[in-house]
């Protein structure tokens, strides 16, 4: 959860598979745009380019970046992100969520998901959401909403998350839904001229389906 794909070129280009995606002749409607997801807390849609200001602003400060790649220096920068975030999409290896807080109209952060195998059967996935925005239920249940799309519709077997052994708000969030932890992958990140041991955690499907009939949502 810790790596964001900010640094384009060098940290997710590099980790695509540069095999034919098997699907391609049956393109998903996805690639052509996210269907928006909500609930009574929070609504996940499609990026949009006049995000870049308020992800700036989101993202760019001490507390969001202390475990994550360094983000865009200005909002110029979120700009090309979004824009290759859209052409990711629509490649069908990536897909990024804007995250938009009930009663508020610009996005406070991301949910992004990437490819692991070219059937898009595994995936990796990320979130960076603002401070001011910890701790009040809009994670959970963010979560919950693409972790249904990504099982339920997109189809996902497995979802891989990795996450700082000191970001404890990190794990804590992994494991609040249901996610299990594999191992640790020793100075698996580099983050600001330091290596920092990595927590792997994974969520299957089938777990995921499993925790839907214990789970009782709390409207925070």
């Amino acid at each position: 959860m810790d790596k964001m794909p900010f640094q384009l070129r060098t940290e997710l280009e590099t980790t695509v598979s540069p095999v034919a995606d098997p699907r391609a002749d049956t393109a998903p409607g996805w690639r052509e745009g996210l269907p928006t997801l909500s609930d009574e807390v929070v609504t996940l849609r499609d990026l949009r380019i006049s995000d870049a200001p308020s992800l700036f602003a989101m993202l760019s400060t001490e507390e969001v970046r202390r475990y994550m790649s360094p983000p865009p220096i200005d909002v110029a920068g979120f700009e090309r992100f979004i824009a290759w975030a859209q052409s990711e999409r629509a490649a069908g290896r990536y897909l990024c969520y804007a995250v938009v807080p009930n009663g508020y109209d610009v996005a406070i952060g991301i949910f992004q998901v990437r490819q692991i195998d070219p059937s898009f059967s595994i995936g990796e996935w990320g979130v960076a959401l603002g401070s001011q925005f910890w701790g009040v239920g809009i994670f959970e249940a963010g979560a919950r909403l693409l972790m249904d799309f990504l099982f339920e519709d997109l189809g996902l077997h497995r979802l891989e998350a990795r996450a700082a052994v000191q970001n404890g708000r990190a794990n804590g969030a992994a494991r609040k839904i249901g996610a299990v932890p594999e191992g640790v992958a020793r100075q698996g990140m580099k983050c600001r001229g330091q290596y920092h041991d990595q927590l792997m955690w994974s969520i299957l499907a089938e777990d995921w389906r499993q925790s839907k009939i214990v789970y009782r949502p709390v409207v925070h």
